[in-house]
């Protein structure tokens, strides 16, 4: 999966402070209210644990919770979408795919992919820092909501399915003609200026596109270029639980 960590320097700013130490039990939870079945993935950031193992099947309406770990760690997660699994823990995927396995243990994906970035267990206060990007790109709707934090707890994500309004352009297709992914405008065309990369690789070289604009627009909880700020900001210290939501 494409590099975002530029549009996280909030998230390395919190993870320099002094490690906090769990002081209840954090649950997370991955939600699937969507009408098919999806296949959640996690990648730790370098140096923190695999999360159940990197990747597991989610029925239809159904979710998982599982404990965090006590002491800070963040890292990404993701769905993969329409899988076809052919032997054991082999799967390929029309979105998300991390090298063809269900258990990612550790793998990025490819994109494009809907991304939540969490930061949990951080700062003197325990912070849960959380965030959506649609900076890889769109594949399913996905918001983060904790749940009995203190201070600034808000809901953030893209709760539209913007496959259906896609650019052409940005359109990723399946095997079989519908419309899976919506790339951002730097896996389109591969340019520094939409990449954001080399001479445009500075704040304030790195600026938002006609394309970024198009997510900006439907999601503005969101990321949508790599020196992307969200419009709502969140300091949420000690939730008991942080949910990932796919489908609404």
């Amino acid at each position: 999966m494409a590099s975002t960590s530029s549009i996280f320097s909030f998230f390395l700013l919190f993870a320099s402070l002094n490690l906090a130490y769990c002081t209840s039990d954090l649950i997370l939870t991955i939600v699937n209210n969507c009408p098919y079945p999806i296949w959640p993935a996690i990648q730790p950031n370098h140096g923190h644990p695999v999360l159940q193992n990197g990747g597991f099947h989610l029925d239809k309406l159904s979710h998982r919770s599982f404990p965090a770990p006590q002491t800070q760690w963040s890292g990404r997660i993701w769905a993969r979408t329409n899988c076809i699994s052919s032997y054991a823990n082999h799967l390929t995927c029309a979105t998300g795919e991390c090298g063809g396995r269900l258990e990612c243990a550790g793998a990025g994906g490819a994109t494009p992919a809907t991304l939540a970035q969490i930061n949990i267990h951080h700062g003197n206060a325990d912070f849960s820092s959380y965030g959506v990007s649609l900076v890889d790109g769109f594949n399913i709707p996905m918001t983060v909501t904790p749940h009995e934090g203190k201070g600034k707890c808000p809901v953030v994500g893209c709760k539209e399915n913007l496959l259906a309004t896609c650019p052409d352009p940005l359109k990723l297709h399946s095997k079989s003609g519908g419309v899976v992914g919506c790339k951002s405008g730097c896996e389109a065309f591969n340019t520094d200026k939409l990449c954001c990369r080399n001479s445009f690789s500075s704040q304030q070289n790195c600026q938002p596109s006609n394309y970024s604009d198009f997510f900006k627009k439907a999601c503005p909880a969101t990321f949508t270029y790599a020196h992307d700020s969200p419009s709502l900001s969140h300091e949420c210290s000690s939730p008991r639980e942080l949910k990932v939501i796919f489908c609404h």
